[in-house]
């Protein structure tokens, strides 16, 4: 569909004359209804969350037994009395014991020393490569996910195939050469609102022409809406709250709380996009007083992701979900005087899901081989990112990424 007929249906259409016109053609809803029960079922679905600021990966997963971390920061330093051991050379922050519970549990994986060459360190800059996946920003006109939707997005079908989820402007990761991406921030967002005639609006339309391609195409996108919207409102109309489901008192839990419930309504997203940090430099940007501003945002972390991870394992969706988090870089390795870190380069990455292979991937970087005060990488995130392209959303890397990139041992089948 061209962008200018995309530009229109936006403009032109709202819910409810959508809703309206696709009414009025007899047995639509349910040819609709009919081709969202055949649509493969059991589809893999991935959830990104973005981590605005940098994340200090050394106070995240931290190398409590190295005597070159404990020196280099004095203030910053956890020890082996305050973190949550993985073994005995790593462990996690101690706000982080929702993400010991998922390793032990088999639930999470740790990608170490994550990065890229021709370290960017500019927030914007760097930001904009991971989500471009393209490390020259001249070239890098649309996001890795808004190319991965461009392959599964079927017009026909008027299905939605990727859905951002937060409260920021949407990110350039998603933004896709032909699909729509829409912004989800509450369940609500999801349905069909009443409007002026009530459920569906219900003003009135025109007849539509059944030889018309583009009222043909409006007909079907309404009636699929409706379809999905029921499913929805079905959905959450049985189910309790955030915080009664188990998860914690947060914002970004609440964002995570929305993901669960549209993949439990099986509408056929299946890339979702949300955000910790907020809008550029984002908050895990930690200059200055890094102690507890890092502590609270790594909770909010551990503990979110712990409940989402939960919920959907209670209703044996778990293996459904790959969740990937990332941030633009790490941070460095001694702390700057002001009681906090500066830009650095190789960090981890987190997995959460149900169908990981092991705890630990790749080795914790050196804190002596540095450049610099910064860690070498040894993973390339675009390893990271083809590896979920290919094993997990079977779609070919090459195509979205431009090259290929060797996968890393996370998945199991």
């Amino acid at each position: 569909m061209s962008s200018t007929r995309r530009q229109f249906l936006k403009a032109s259409f709202g819910a409810s004359t959508l809703l309206s016109l696709g009414r009025r053609v007899p047995g639509f809803l349910a040819r609709a209804a009919e081709a969202e029960s055949v649509r493969p079922g059991g589809d893999k679905i991935l959830v990104v969350v973005q981590m605005a600021g940098g994340n200090d990966g050394l106070n995240t997963v931290v190398p409590y037994a190295d005597d070159v971390y404990q020196r280099s920061r004095p203030t910053l330093r956890l020890t082996a009395r305050q973190v949550h051991k993985i073994d005995s050379h790593l462990g996690f922050h101690p706000r982080m014991q929702g993400f010991l519970r998922l390793l032990d549990e088999g639930h999470l994986s740790v990608v170490q020393g994550v990065g890229y060459p021709h370290f960017d360190r500019n927030h914007e800059g760097s930001m904009h490569i991971w989500q471009t996946a393209v490390v020259d920003p001249a070239k890098a006109t649309t996001g890795w996910l808004g190319r991965a939707v461009d392959h599964i997005y079927r017009p026909e079908t008027a299905q939605v195939p990727a859905v951002y989820t937060g409260e920021i402007a949407q990110p350039f990761a998603v933004r896709a050469p032909r699909a729509i991406v829409p912004t989800i921030r509450a369940l609500r967002e999801a349905t069909l609102q009443p409007g002026p005639g009530g459920r569906g609006g219900q003003r009135a339309a025109a007849e539509p022409d059944a030889t018309n391609p583009l009222l043909d195409f409006v007909r079907r996108g309404a009636a699929a809406a409706e379809v999905r919207s029921r499913r929805i409102e079905a959905m959450a109309e049985a189910r309790h709250s955030a915080l009664a489901a188990g998860y914690p008192p947060f914002q970004f839990a609440e964002m995570l709380h929305t993901i669960a419930e549209l993949i439990r309504a099986d509408v056929g997203v299946r890339i979702y996009y949300t955000e910790l940090g907020g809008p550029s430099p984002g908050g895990f940007d930690n200059h200055a007083g890094q102690l507890d501003n890092h502590a609270a945002l790594l909770e909010q972390l551990s503990e979110s992701v712990a409940g989402f991870v939960h919920d959907l394992a209670r209703d044996g969706l778990l293996d459904r979900v790959l969740l990937m988090t990332f941030s633009e870089f790490g941070r460095t390795l001694r702390e700057n005087g002001r009681r906090g870190t500066d830009h650095g380069t190789a960090a981890p990455m987190f997995l959460a899901g149900g169908r990981l292979t092991g705890r630990l991937i790749g080795a914790h970087p050196s804190l002596t081989d540095l450049e610099g005060d910064e860690m070498k990488f040894h993973t390339d995130f675009r390893q990271v990112y083809a590896t979920v392209l290919d094993q997990w959303l079977e779609i070919d890397s090459r195509a979205v990424l431009g090259a290929r990139f060797e996968p890393v041992a996370m998945l199991r089948g």
